[in-house]
């Protein structure tokens, strides 16, 4: 386990994963333009500007212009969305679920390995991962095994470091009190 310094100075242990869970890449090309916004209120697709408030003045020079061009490269961004999804959909869910997880691995994993760890915000990485393997057991195919002993890791480490938060606590309490930082 590797250790960092406290704000206040004391050290703190810091975790680092063992092994890194092997992702399943699926190779392409991917636009980075956004077609719409997905919110828990439901999904939002961007106003389109029209060429008269474009000449109104929206962009930084004050008009607009290139009519054609901004058509084509709105069909371009609109076929690599289609293509994207196209190959989203001829991915095995069981695949795209668990690259999900190892999101969540690796959300968890930096928030443990920051200085102090943030464990409120990894506790809920690791819950979700737990709840989603649990919910899930049986149908994550290949993946299942490595995610399950990732999911281990993560528990055990995110146990050593609270209990190291709390006896820096205490010793803490103890220095301010007037006590010795010693174990009773």
């Amino acid at each position: 386990m590797a250790h960092g310094a406290h704000q206040d100075g004391e050290v703190v242990a810091r975790w680092r994963p063992k092994c890194r869970p092997r992702f399943q890449i699926v190779k392409g090309t991917y636009s980075t333009s956004m077609s719409s916004l997905w919110t828990p209120s439901g999904e939002h697709f961007p106003k389109k500007e029209t060429p008269d408030e474009a000449e109104a003045g929206g962009g930084p020079g004050g008009g607009g212009g290139g009519g054609a061009d901004d058509a084509q490269s709105q069909a371009e961004a609109q076929a690599a969305v289609d293509a994207m999804r196209a190959q989203l959909a001829n991915t095995p869910a069981e695949i795209v679920v668990a690259n999900h997880c190892y999101g969540l691995f690796e959300l968890a994993a930096i928030y443990l390995s920051q200085t102090p760890p943030m464990l409120f915000q990894a506790r809920l990485a690791i819950d979700g991962l737990g709840y989603l393997l649990d919910g899930l057991q049986g149908r994550l195919g290949e993946a299942e095994p490595s995610l399950r002993e990732s999911l281990s890791q993560l528990r055990l480490a995110f146990v050593r470091l609270e209990g190291t938060e709390h006896a820096a606590a205490e010793n803490s309490a103890n220095v301010g009190n007037g006590g010795s930082a010693a174990p009773a």
